[in-house]
């Protein structure tokens, strides 16, 4: 854990490919926070719909929305990076472009930051389908969580976090971006296992979309991206099988409750 720091301009990232049926409904999430000191850094990935007018709409009408439009599609990874690289605030939060924020996500996270000297922040999560109908479960997160205890469940959703960029920048596999892993968690995990300090707000401050496109192919391709997660964060093969049959079955009781 760093010297305490007040957190001034909050950099938001959110990189957009062909999302024009959500994304107006997700800036305006983000700009409607009660915290206000904030930048929203949207990189249009090469879309093929109207997102680009959409992007440009929105940016006419707040000044704190800076639009990155890239001219061939590189994928939500190479995209969120560039728009890091690219944040003026010292600290950073993620959204997606179908995801929500409730009104008070920001304000309550700085001022946990603010009040704990903590270097993340993570929050519970709620969830609604495509024709915005809510699901009754939500995603409880722990107030803290080890090293140990998230290698077997990852709840540190990443549209809920708000961190330094100096802490994603050092802990995320960013020379490793094309190894087919879970680069989030593996950021998370490293900076647990650097001694850095997180902390949880057990109230629904995010909502995910999900789009009910689950498929067993889809949960082979997850295994897969989490074993070599587990690989590279340097865990043997026993290791690694172990916390991934952890991982499976809190997947398996997690989505239980969508069917």
């Amino acid at each position: 854990m760093k010297e305490a720091d007040h957190v001034g301009l909050v950099s938001v990232i959110l990189p957009v490919f062909n999302s024009e049926h959500f994304l107006e409904s997700s800036v305006l999430s983000v700009l409607n926070q009660t915290f206000k000191d904030l930048e929203l850094v949207i990189v249009n990935d090469a879309s093929e719909d109207k997102t680009a007018d959409i992007c440009s709409a929105l940016s006419e009408k707040d000044c704190r929305i800076r639009v990155i439009t890239n001219l061939q599609n590189t994928g939500t990874l190479e995209s969120r990076f560039k728009a890091i690289e690219s944040a003026k605030g010292e600290w950073i939060a993620f959204i997606d472009a179908d995801d929500l924020w409730h009104p008070e996500k920001l304000e309550k996270q700085v001022k946990i930051i603010n009040q704990k000297n903590c270097d993340l922040v993570y929050t519970a999560s709620a969830f609604i389908d495509i024709n915005n109908n809510t699901y009754k479960w939500i995603m409880h997160v722990p107030t803290e969580v080890g090293y140990k205890k998230l290698l077997k469940r990852n709840v540190i959703s990443n549209s809920s976090v708000l961190m330094r960029k100096q802490d994603f920048l050092k802990y995320s596999p960013v020379e490793e971006r094309d190894n087919d892993m879970h680069e989030d968690f593996a950021c998370w995990l490293c900076m647990l296992r650097a001694g850095l300090t997180v902390h949880g707000i057990d109230e629904p401050l995010i909502t995910y979309r999900l789009s009910g496109k689950s498929s067993s192919g889809n949960k082979f391709k997850a295994a897969k991206l989490n074993m070599n997660t587990y690989k590279y964060i340097g865990l043997n093969v026993f290791e690694r099988c172990f916390y991934e049959i952890c991982y499976a079955i809190n997947g398996m009781i997690k989505y239980s409750h969508f069917r």
